[in-house]
């Protein structure tokens, strides 16, 4: 088994019109034994910035910290907020510094641009190379799942309530056909003057 499947987990990130979505799993567990059901792997990285981790979990959780170390540091000497496109680049540099022993995790961005107003999205994989789309990214255990549900399901241009229905729909869709994800999802809804999270039940088995 590899050890980016070991405690499994799906992430996913999605472009609505002037919004943008990011939602992930619940699940922690190891290999095929699940130890709770409200493990955190999105993290809130600015007013409209977000990060999915998927991977191995002990990596998750040092990453998200050592990256809001990082943004808190850049914020101070910059005194203003972070851009997306930036904080790619810090997380870019932070998994590059490591690649000879590197943090297992894929992360998935999403936000939107404080001055443009622009959705962006993208995704790095373990050693920091990233990948900037304009339709969805997927990171995790099902991402071939992922993918498939996402490019029957997504289409431009989608308002907020029509995004949140289409990535809800690609992730549980997707879990289901994974052993080691699942057990229920939180969606974040990302436009310019709010956020929503919202929690999806899921089936737990």
């Amino acid at each position: 088994m590899s050890i980016m499947s070991y405690n499994g987990g799906a992430v996913i990130a999605m472009v609505g019109k002037d919004c943008v979505a990011v939602a992930a799993d619940l699940r922690f567990g190891i290999q095929a034994q699940t130890i709770s059901m409200d493990f955190q792997k999105v993290f809130e990285m600015g007013p409209r910035l977000y990060i999915g981790l998927a991977g191995l979990a002990t990596d998750v959780q040092t990453v998200a910290q050592r990256l809001k170390f990082r943004i808190n540091l850049y914020e101070l000497r910059e005194n203003r907020a972070i851009k997306p496109k930036t904080f790619m680049s810090v997380v870019s540099n932070l998994l590059y510094e490591r690649r000879f022993g590197p943090y297992f995790i894929e992360p998935v961005i999403a936000g939107i641009d404080p001055i443009t107003e622009k959705p962006y999205i993208a995704s790095l994989d373990l050693i920091g190379c990233p990948m900037e789309t304009e339709d969805f990214v997927v990171s995790g255990t099902c991402s071939e799942q992922m993918y498939g549900m996402c490019e029957s399901l997504w289409e431009p241009n989608l308002e907020p309530d029509d995004l949140f229905e289409t990535i809800s729909q690609a992730l549980m869709n997707s879990v289901d056909r994974d052993a080691v994800s699942g057990w229920g999802a939180v969606v974040h809804i990302i436009e310019k003057d709010k956020v929503t999270t919202r929690t999806l039940k899921a089936r737990m088995d």
